[in-house]
């Protein structure tokens, strides 16, 4: 399968805000169009589209909130390609590009710790939970380079 990631544009920014999640998904993952509003508006957010061949089916943004760390704030595939492994594959690439940032020591991950596939999914990254953020709401994980 051929899963690629591509820079969001004004070509393919309105397939990304389509993309949805199922249901039951929708308490753990912020809408689309608002992160890429907040990627326009905000230093260092990086967005992503995921694509399999040419068809938009996922996204990923990322923020450097310091020279030495990197959060993964958002990360979805859209409900009609999910369980297909584009998601492992897309979060690998993701974090192959992340690592290339200089000086950086530290990749951040938060999810909700109600979600029952998140820990297990991030931590066969290397991903380990460290507690949760400072609200009290979701639980952080890290991967230390």
């Amino acid at each position: 399968m051929e899963v690629t990631l591509r820079r969001v544009t004004k070509e393919n920014y309105e397939d990304v805000c389509e993309l949805d999640v199922t249901k039951e998904q929708q308490d753990y993952v912020a809408c689309n169009m608002w992160s890429l509003v907040e990627s326009q508006y905000n230093e260092g957010y990086e967005t992503r589209a995921i694509y399999v061949k040419d068809e938009p089916v996922g996204f990923i943004m990322w923020v450097q909130e310091s020279t030495s760390k990197i959060s993964i704030w958002r990360f979805m595939v859209d409900k009609e390609h999910q369980k297909k492994s584009i998601g492992r594959i897309a979060l690998n690439l993701a974090l192959v590009e992340i690592q290339k940032v200089a000086d950086l020591k530290e990749i951040e991950i938060c999810y909700n710790p109600e979600n029952p596939v998140a820990k297990e999914f991030y931590s066969s990254f290397g991903f380990s939970e460290v507690g949760m953020d400072e609200d009290n709401e979701d639980m952080l994980a890290v991967i230390k380079l």
